[in-house]
């Protein structure tokens, strides 16, 4: 059994990017470099070894003596790096851009617009160094080839959900809030307004529900996870779980926002357990920054989680500008 513990909690004020070496939201990418992600702001930059930012990538300079990469970002979403080390960074208003850091360049790879996508979600490269794109109001999952030209969609624009298996041509989706790539090559679908996880299977060109049955609720810990529910408020604009990230043995951690909590689907057993949070807690009450019990954590809004070496970092929003970032470490 795999237990966690908190590592440490970061508080993040208005006007805080960078702290402590940390992001408030932030990624790695499938070569382990850290980026910090201002979703709001329309920028990102690149944190070193030490902690200090590298450069930007915005439209304009961001930070004085902070070296800047142009590109016209639109609520960054997410960032991964090519095999080649040039990286792509999916943007809200479906633009992917390609990055080359080391010539301090970027160049629009893909513009949605002129295939009809609504909106673009997180991007995530395969290891034949295809890049998947989630649409999140669109329910459809896209693959694009390296050079940007789209190869296969999954979803047909549609809401739905099977669950059980469904080749890819009758599959549908809700409303997509994240993709992860796990371990095993396969694409993990956050199927958020069904309240549920989806697998894109390579291997059998099948799209599988590992959890959740379409209606919300919390329940399943101890047991099976496809007999699993998942938080949900039919008041919010962004219903469901909001927030999916793999470790490298493949178990898979979903943020269950609205349960305030997250939950690990344990790769080995296939159960589901929730290993952070409670469900008493105030939308904007801070964790302790002494506290060390995970399930003692205060998460009242999680999103953008990502797991990098042990740790899984949960960042929380607290108010407009503000929010923690509880980092959690697998003993």
């Amino acid at each position: 059994m795999i237990h966690w513990r908190i590592e440490r909690v970061v508080h993040f004020a208005a006007g805080e990017f960078v702290k402590a070496g940390l992001a408030h939201f932030g990624f790695h990418d499938r070569a382990g470099h850290y980026y910090a992600v201002e979703h709001q702001k329309h920028f990102l930059g690149a944190v070193g070894p030490d902690g200090s930012l590298l450069w930007t990538l915005s439209a304009t300079p961001v930070l004085a003596g902070v070296p800047n990469i142009e590109a016209q970002l639109c609520f960054p979403m997410y960032v991964d790096s090519l095999p080649d080390g040039a990286l792509v960074v999916s943007n809200l208003n479906a633009h992917l851009y390609r990055v080359d850091a080391a010539a301090m360049k970027a160049s629009l790879l893909v513009d949605g617009s002129t295939i009809a996508m609504t909106d673009m979600g997180n991007c995530v490269v395969d290891a034949q160094g295809h890049i998947w794109v989630n649409e999140v109001t669109g329910c459809r999952v896209w693959r694009f080839d390296p050079h940007g030209r789209p190869v296969q969609v999954i979803g047909d624009g549609r809401a739905g959900f099977q669950l059980g298996a469904t080749r890819y041509a009758d599959a549908r989706f809700g409303w997509i809030y994240d993709i992860r790539l796990g371990p095993d090559g396969n694409i993990y679908v956050l199927d958020s307004r069904n309240f549920a996880l989806r697998m894109i299977d390579l291997g059998e060109g099948v799209v599988t529900t590992l959890a959740g049955n379409g209606t919300p609720g919390y329940a399943g810990d101890g047991k099976a996870a496809r007999m699993a529910t998942f938080g949900g408020d039919p008041t919010a604009r962004f219903d469901g779980p909001i927030s999916l990230s793999l470790d490298e043995e493949g178990n898979i951690y979903v943020g269950d926002r609205f349960n305030h909590v997250v939950r690990m689907i344990e790769r080995a057993s296939g159960v589901i357990s929730t290993i952070a949070g409670h469900r008493e807690v105030g939308k904007e009450e801070p964790t302790d920054p002494s506290e060390r019990d995970p399930l003692a954590a205060h998460l009242p809004q999680i999103s953008s989680m990502d797991y990098h070496k042990g740790l899984l970092f949960v960042p929380t929003d607290l108010g407009p500008e503000s929010g923690d970032l509880v980092v959690l470490r697998k003993n």
